[in-house]
């Protein structure tokens, strides 16, 4: 823990580039490890655990809770159109029908990994990333944020996950347009709850993904319109809401 406290006081911005290095690494390692054991996400879910704690744990001891989104929303649940959006993108994955791809052991263990991989990087892109680089330039901090963010999937292509290349490449657009609305959900209500539930519940659910009975088109036109309604939803809150981030700071001084 002194090791990470010196890095978080000499550099924000560095301490938030090791941990997205060391979240991509090591979960991509799980994922490779997880696979030829035969057990898919079981390695991934032991690292995703330890990963998670260590980092509550040095937020924890930091009183950096708040700071970093771990409380509940500066706004009202109508200002931010009661979710509806953040809602419809978690019927995505179910879309094309509903399977079961693994047994019941390998279906938790799938689904709690999705829950670490959604703390995990709601708290890394979103927190850590974004509040490192948002007293420098908001603008540019979301940018950053949301392309990286999207970006980063682009290493399910290497990571033995079995991704194909079309379907990978339309995740990363709409994981983009995804992560802007995260940002945004953050930037304005100075929480991450709802970006860190939400996102869990998307990836849980993919187990249930019947994308084999998707063909391409389908599959295109999903990830437009998922781009539209998360984009056009962050563009709102960009437009229309308060900043609660902002008056938490202020009643904090």
């Amino acid at each position: 823990m002194n090791i990470l406290k010196k890095l978080y006081d000499k550099s924000k911005i560095w301490f938030a580039v090791v941990w997205i290095i060391a979240y991509c690494v090591l979960m991509s390692a799980g994922d490779s490890l997880s696979a030829q054991l035969g057990m898919d996400k079981s390695v991934t879910l032991a690292i995703g655990i330890l990963l998670a704690a260590i980092l509550l744990l040095f937020l924890h001891k930091n009183g950096l809770f708040a700071d970093y989104g771990l409380c509940t929303p500066r706004t009202s649940v109508k200002s931010m159109l009661y979710y509806v959006p953040v809602v419809i993108m978690l019927t995505v994955n179910l879309w094309y029908g509903v399977t079961l791809h693994y047994g019941a052991l390998e279906t938790v263990l799938y689904m709690l990994a999705m829950f670490c991989v959604g703390f995990l990087e709601e708290v890394i892109f979103r927190g850590l990333l974004f509040e490192a680089m948002r007293k420098d330039s908001e603008k540019a901090a979301v940018i950053v944020s949301s392309v990286t963010f999207g970006i980063g999937h682009i290493i399910n292509l290497i990571n033995g996950s079995g991704a194909e290349l079309v379907p990978n490449l339309l995740q990363v657009v709409y994981a983009t347009a995804a992560g802007f609305m995260f940002v945004m959900m953050y930037s304005k209500s100075g929480s991450l709850l709802i970006c860190i539930t939400s996102h869990a519940v998307f990836n849980a659910l993919s187990v249930f993904a019947d994308e084999e009975s998707a063909t391409t088109g389908m599959r295109i036109w999903t990830a437009l319109l998922l781009t539209v309604i998360t984009g056009a939803y962050a563009v709102y809150l960009a437009m229309t809401v308060k900043n609660g981030k902002r008056e938490q700071e202020k009643e904090a001084v």
